[in-house]
């Protein structure tokens, strides 16, 4: 980490609520802490939050099969064996053997629309779907057209700060490295990463294979995309994890339910959905 404060530095903003302006929000921030050629880093969890691409799942009317999935696949399967088997935390996996079947099941209608039904067989974050760092029952739903979300905040940038910058997506979500190949269940992952949806995270997770952050979308640069990896993976470092990794790490932090953390509980913790790479001092020896 002492590295990386070296070459980066993870800016804070306030939390991005549902139609703010993050073209305004990510230039204000940035002014006078950019130059030309620096990299930044911006989460795909805040830029879908303010586009408004969440879900509020208390409206949502669960069917058979995502009940099935909730009671049997979650607690049991999950539970009792793949949470074994991919290596997770003795916590988590106490967890998924209590899985709250109304909202779960909820959360795996969800899933079953926007990811489909081999999404839906992981244990969180199916296709991208995401509900830390969100409130109530909101989960965010992954970003249509990273790339196009990434060329227009380059471009809003020249114009407005008139700094030549490149700019990156990226996500928590893991891409898990083989020799030089890499995969994750992520859509959309940045080309030269392969999606292989379930069985990237249960193959990527049971043989403890490199795991680092997803790069989405580049901007303005070429990049080597296992050098993008690292820099997904730094930028992830930097910001933390704002409100928790999962829900339930969210909801203990607050002390209260799983659907009960509030805007104004999120609003009141620090925020850095943006890292700043300074190009000029990412020598080959600082590419993490």
């Amino acid at each position: 980490m002492k590295r990386l404060s070296n070459v980066a530095m993870a800016v804070k903003t306030e939390y991005w609520m549902p139609r703010d302006n993050y073209l305004e929000i990510v230039a204000k921030a940035l002014d006078g802490k950019v130059d030309d050629g620096d990299i930044v880093a911006i989460s795909e969890k805040a830029l879908s939050t303010a586009k408004g691409r969440i879900v509020d799942e208390n409206n949502v009317q669960s069917g058979v099969m995502a009940r099935l999935l909730a009671l049997l696949w979650m607690r049991m399967v999950w539970g009792y064996f793949l949470g074994r088997i991919c290596n997770l935390k003795k916590e988590n996996v106490q967890r998924l053997r209590t899985y709250p079947l109304r909202e779960g099941s909820r959360h795996k209608q969800v899933a079953l629309w926007y990811a489909g039904f081999l999404e839906s067989l992981l244990w969180g974050s199916e296709g991208g779907i995401d509900a830390s760092n969100l409130p109530f029952s909101f989960v965010s739903l992954p970003l249509d057209y990273p790339s196009a979300t990434a060329e227009e905040i380059r471009l809003y940038l020249a114009k407005n700060l008139g700094k030549k910058v490149a700019v990156m997506i990226v996500d928590t979500d893991k891409t898990y490295t083989l020799g030089r190949f890499h995969f994750t269940h992520r859509p959309k992952p940045l080309k030269g990463i392969h999606t292989l949806g379930f069985l990237a995270y249960v193959i990527g997770r049971t043989f403890r294979l490199r795991r680092r952050s997803t790069p989405l979308a580049v901007a303005g640069f070429t990049v080597d995309v296992d050098v993008a990896l690292n820099l997904a993976e730094a930028a992830h470092r930097l910001r933390g994890s704002g409100g928790g990794r999962t829900v339930w790490d969210m909801a203990e932090k607050f002390g209260v339910g799983v659907t009960e953390v509030t805007w104004s509980m999120l609003r009141n913790l620090s925020h850095k959905p943006i890292v700043v790479f300074k190009r000029s001092k990412l020598h080959s020896k600082h590419v993490f």
